[in-house]
């Protein structure tokens, strides 16, 4: 391995209910049965990758009032599946999305640390928040928070957790907890012993300043959707300046885009496979379903090989339920509208252009070549790979890609530790201030 290379970091998101998933490829199997996690973590562990990782949905997407047709399949429980991958895994790393706005601290702490033990020490948390009403309709608390009371009380809840498992000190016997704050007041004994990483990985998703800020005051890894160099720089430099002020160093905090990629016997065969796949993934159905999440209205009698429509969103729509809102649909639509207008484009073409991309196109040298050039810019520590198949959308990555960046100096050749801590290269929560 050569001195002085950047390392890279690499993990696996296992394909959701979104618009990367190709169903329609004869390859694509269920989303739910359970040799379907497997084989991805399986192909994961064999490539060498820090973790697994699971997204999280506590709510059907609707359309028009009934069933976002890509969810109709489900949304298993996270931390209950990396508790069976657990069993077939031995040094994969399994990080669980879980939400802090409608669990509780000890509950959670409480499963996340069983996980811990049970991986012997390969848990992570990515931590979110919702401010969903819709979402919110199945919970005893329902509603929602405003985004300063979300991050408030995400904030104050992975602290209560982190007290929860330092109440356990190292080798040593459990100490009464007691925490009174704004969220949260409870106290008495934490029933799970420290694991062997002293504390599951914490990681974190959002963009927004407050997540920003989040991020660099308690995380230990950031899921970014910054995916090209220019945006990845920007958003690496800013994270990481912030460290600073927390008494934290830059390696304590590793950030990670989720990416896809598409791989081909050449640059111009994987560009070609790109532009299939893509239109997979934006059938007539779906361009319509993604244009009326913009317009927030019924576009069902649009062609969507026509133009766009000549009306304005409507800003107060309920049309799409369970999905991040967008911000300003208004400025949205006439982008789009400028963007199609000047290219010539019809829905279908639009929505395939402005809604996704293959972050890595290229043969596997090419591809492996990107990665090292993202990572050694200080773009990115490492990449979460978002296949478009499931399970197999890992395999040739793992086949062909893997030995490319081990050639080249910049990826593991065997794991040197079995925590996924030590796969990242964090240190242990005690030597960074936790409880002694």
């Amino acid at each position: 391995m050569s001195r002085g290379r950047k390392q890279i970091h690499l993990a696996a998101h296992f394909p959701g209910v979104n618009s990367t998933t190709v169903w329609a490829d004869p390859r694509s199997g269920s989303q739910i049965d359970f040799s379907s996690f497997e084989h991805l973590a399986r192909t994961a562990e064999r490539g060498l990758f820090d973790f697994f990782f699971l997204a999280e949905g506590l709510r059907l997407r609707e359309h028009a009032g009934r069933i976002h047709d890509l969810d109709v399949v489900g949304r298993p429980e996270s931390i209950t599946v990396l508790n069976a991958l657990a069993a077939v895994t031995d040094r994969l790393g399994l990080a669980a999305t879980v939400n802090a706005t409608f669990n509780e601290p000890y509950e959670l702490a409480r499963r996340l640390a069983s996980l811990n033990h049970l991986s012997a020490g390969r848990a992570a948390w990515n931590v979110v928040t919702s401010s969903d009403a819709f979402t919110g309709e199945n919970f005893r608390r329902g509603g929602y928070l405003d985004r300063a009371d979300r991050y408030a009380r995400a904030a104050e809840f992975l602290g209560v957790v982190r007290e929860l498992w330092d109440s356990w000190p190292p080798g040593g016997e459990p100490r009464p907890f007691a925490h009174s704050g704004p969220q949260f007041r409870i106290e008495g004994e934490f029933p799970v012993p420290r694991s062997p990483q002293g504390q599951p990985v914490v990681i974190q998703a959002g963009d927004s300043a407050e997540g920003r800020e989040f991020a660099a005051s308690a995380a230990d890894v950031v899921f970014t959707r910054h995916s090209t160099l220019e945006a990845g720089r920007e958003f690496y430099a800013d994270v990481k300046g912030r460290l600073a002020r927390y008494g934290r160093g830059p390696g304590d905090l590793k950030i990670m885009p989720g990416v896809t990629y598409v791989l081909g016997d050449s640059d111009a065969d994987a560009q070609e496979r790109a532009a299939e796949i893509r239109l997979q993934q934006v059938s007539p159905q779906n361009a319509i379903l993604a244009l009326e999440r913009i317009w927030g209205r019924d576009l069902s009698g649009y062609d969507p090989d026509g133009p766009l429509p000549d009306i304005d969103p409507d800003p107060d729509s309920t049309l799409v339920q369970g999905r991040v809102r967008v911000a300003d649909p208004v400025g949205v639509a006439r982008k789009w509208r400028a963007l199609s207008e000047a290219k010539g484009l019809s829905i279908r073409q639009t929505v395939v252009e402005t809604t996704g991309r293959q972050s890595f196109v290229g043969s596997p040298a090419t591809v492996a070549a990107a990665l090292e050039e993202f990572v050694a810019a200080d773009a990115a520590d490492g990449f979460i790979l978002v296949p478009h198949l499931t399970p197999g959308g890992l395999d040739d990555f793992v086949d062909q890609v893997v030995p490319l960046l081990q050639e080249r100096g910049v990826f593991r050749t065997e794991y040197t530790g079995t925590t996924l801590r030590s796969h990242l290269g964090l240190a242990d929560p005690a030597g960074k201030g936790g409880t002694p």
